[in-house]
């Protein structure tokens, strides 16, 4: 429950050492490097565009190299969400820097594959293609492209519908009158129809007729939709589908040679995620560098440092290199990097907090306070023992096998074991464990007409909702006072003692009253169904704490303005802030309606998985629906409990004391996607 406390601190150093201080610098990772307060004229900075440009190109070269390696030889690629860098030696990252550009060859001659791979399929596809569009025309017996002869001309083409040769002759022969040879009958003309296909549509067809005709015939014909076929084949349509059948062959061929080519490169796989990652640092070095004000012989640096930190990196800057290495005070307008410092089970919540914001330095970090009340809730919501040994196991086997996994997901992975743990916890004692799935499978599988089972530690909510209903406003007011709790702490660090008694003991006080005087009142009774009798002098206490603690708020609230009458006026708008409380408490009666929700489908399931009765059938049935069944509800409602704990710390909990607007302390360090390098010592 504690901010790290930060040094500022400013280097000048040769510019011939600046390598060497900086990959010091991004080795150890303990220094947020800042050089925006640094201003003078007289400095330059590199333009390193150009450089980090390269090398994130060449990172995202090889990022896609892995994924090609991982489509066509099944090789990892690395970086998955519960993924973990290779450890490996200096001598060997080394060695790989050593061979980059044979690295980057190779990997050039995968992209230059895959671009192959990908012309020769998108030359299938377009054979495919050409063999569905000629399919319809494959019992032709003339080319497609034929004119026709010197007396004769040819039309290939396609008409709309569904229609006949004598339809279509019909059409062709309007206003054409009849060869000089049939003359005498007149209802004759040269004209050829000859149906192909008919099929989708559209008919597929051949007409000849002599070539003084042809504009007259082609004419009649496009007036009823004639259109020649898709396409510019030539030749004869069954030579054209086995001309594309053989070059598909060739270009499957190609491709599975091409494959071949790619799958070859696996062994190499280590290379290329080691150069990437040289690559990814380099680009950082780079990005960095290019903020760094120098002179022709000189160069400066300034940051935070842990302050604890700071003596120890003092001393080697100033012993290995020779820098003039200074601790700095904290300037007006700059603000400290905030780093949080944790006990073991609290900071698997600095995530939570992260993503609401940092504590600025000065106030106090909540995350111990917050993760207590945050397991503590997630495991009410959730509520099935079952459930939470689940998760918990599931966490455990991840954190045990993948122990050098991201920061981020090694936190959330510990805080879901915690909350696995809550939810055991709170699943024996309401009764639940994968619902009632022990007394069904007693019941339908072994006979069981006994009573319960698993009876609850505590009560069954489902048997006595109300009942919870009154625990679950307890917690909550419990946790708001908790909250209260830490904004008084606060004033307390800053010797505000009368903040501390008006803008908090003051607020205990009529909370406090308020509550006691609910507990006996009819109204409480009809709720949660239990009388509460309290001694008279109890009574007057309860008064008295809440009108001392209302008109303390009303005189003092306002305390900063010095006329009364607005004083007064902010004191009774303060007062009013007592609604939001009563908002803030029923807010707290999602853990009881996610609890019910979690156990209810849970119970629903087993009764569907039962249905099967008690044969090896019914047994078959059971365990394939309650897998799936349970998996699904321990997903939806997992979901539901970490959205809704979230929302109690961020609306209901942080409103009462805490103002983000920390800026996170990220230190200039090694960023590597694959592997990490492990120093000798």
């Amino acid at each position: 429950m504690a901010i790290v406390k930060m040094q500022k601190l400013s280097l000048c150093a040769a510019r011939s050492h600046r390598k060497q201080i900086l990959e010091t610098l991004q080795g150890l990772g303990v220094m947020d490097i800042d050089n925006t307060s640094i201003q003078d004229g007289e400095l330059e900075q590199m333009d390193t565009r150009v450089a980090m440009s390269a090398f994130e190109k060449n990172a995202g070269t090889l990022d896609e190299v892995l994924k090609l390696l991982k489509t066509y030889a099944n090789v990892s690629s690395g970086g998955g969400l519960f993924s973990e860098p290779e450890q490996i030696s200096r001598e060997r990252f080394d060695g790989i820097i050593k061979n980059q550009n044979r690295i980057m060859r190779h990997a050039g001659r995968i992209l230059d594959a895959e671009k192959e791979i990908s012309e020769c399929k998108g030359i299938i596809k377009k054979d495919e293609n050409q063999i569905i569009a000629l399919q319809p025309w494959v019992s032709l017996d003339i080319p497609m492209g034929l004119r026709g002869t010197r007396l004769v001309r040819t039309l290939v083409g396609q008409m709309p519908g569904t229609m006949t040769a004598d339809q279509i002759y019909a059409i062709a022969i309007q206003g054409l009158a009849p060869a000089e040879e049939d003359a005498e009958k007149p209802d004759e003309f040269p004209v050829e129809v000859r149906i192909i296909s008919a099929e989708n549509g559209v008919t597929n067809v051949v007409v000849m007729c002599l070539r003084r005709d042809r504009d007259q015939v082609r004419a009649n014909l496009r007036a009823a939709g004639f259109a020649p076929p898709p396409g510019d084949e030539k030749g004869l349509p069954s030579e054209r589908i086995e001309y594309y059948e053989k070059d598909i062959t060739a270009q499957e061929d190609k491709v599975a040679a091409l494959e071949e080519k790619i799958s070859s490169y696996a062994k190499e796989a280590d290379d290329f995620r080691i150069a990437a990652d040289y690559y990814r640092t380099r680009a950082e070095k780079y990005r960095l560098l290019a903020t760094v004000p120098q002179s022709e012989n000189m160069f400066f640096l300034e940051g935070w440092v842990p302050a604890d930190k700071a003596e120890p990196l003092k001393k080697l800057l100033e012993d290995r290199f020779e820098a003039v290495v200074e601790f700095e005070e904290l300037r007006e307008d700059e603000m400290e990097p905030t780093l949080l410092h944790n006990n073991r089970f609290s900071e698997s919540a600095e995530g939570v907090l992260e993503a609401y914001g940092l504590p600025t330095h000065g106030r106090i970090d909540p995350t111990t306070v917050m993760s207590f009340f945050y397991v503590f809730f997630f495991g009410m919501m959730l509520s099935d023992a079952g459930y939470g040994l689940v998760m918990t196991i599931a966490c455990a086997v991840l954190l045990l096998k993948k122990p050098r996994m991201g920061e981020g997901m090694k936190k959330m992975l510990k805080l879901f074991f915690w909350c696995g743990l809550s939810t055991t916890f709170w699943g024996f004692m309401y009764g639940g464990f994968f619902g009632d799935a022990i007394d069904v499978v007693a019941k339908t599988f072994f006979g069981f007409q006994g009573d319960t089972l698993l009876k609850p530690i505590w009560f069954a909510p489902l048997g006595n909702p109300m009942r919870l209903l009154v625990w679950c406003m307890l917690f909550g007011l419990i946790h708001l006072f908790a909250g209260l709790a830490v904004k008084g702490a606060e004033y307390i660090q800053q010797k505000d003692y009368v903040g501390f008694f008006s803008d908090v003991i003051a607020w205990y006080f009529m909370l406090t009253g308020l509550v006691l005087m609910l507990l006996p009142s009819d109204i409480f009774a009809s709720i949660s169904g239990q009388n509460f009798v309290f001694p008279a002098w109890l009574s007057t206490l309860a008064k008295v704490l809440a009108i001392v603690g209302a008109g303390v708020i009303l005189l003092m609230s306002g305390r900063a303005n010095k006329n009364w009458g607005v004083r007064v006026a902010l004191g009774a708008y303060d007062l009013y802030g007592i609604t939001s409380w009563l908002s803030d408490i029923l807010s707290y009666s999602r853990l009881l309606a996610l609890g019910l929700a979690t156990g209810v489908i849970a119970n629903v399931i087993n009764m569907m998985a039962s249905y099967g009765g008690g044969g090896v059938v019914g047994a078959i049935i059971f365990v394939v629906v309650f897998i799936f069944g349970h998996l699904l509800n321990l997903g939806i409602n997992a979901l539901g409990a970490y959205v809704h704990t979230n929302r109690l710390q961020y609306v209901e909990f942080f409103s009462k004391f805490y103002d983000a607007g920390g800026k996170k302390f990220n230190p200039f360090k090694t960023v590597t996607k694959y592997v990490q390098v492990k120093e000798e010592k």
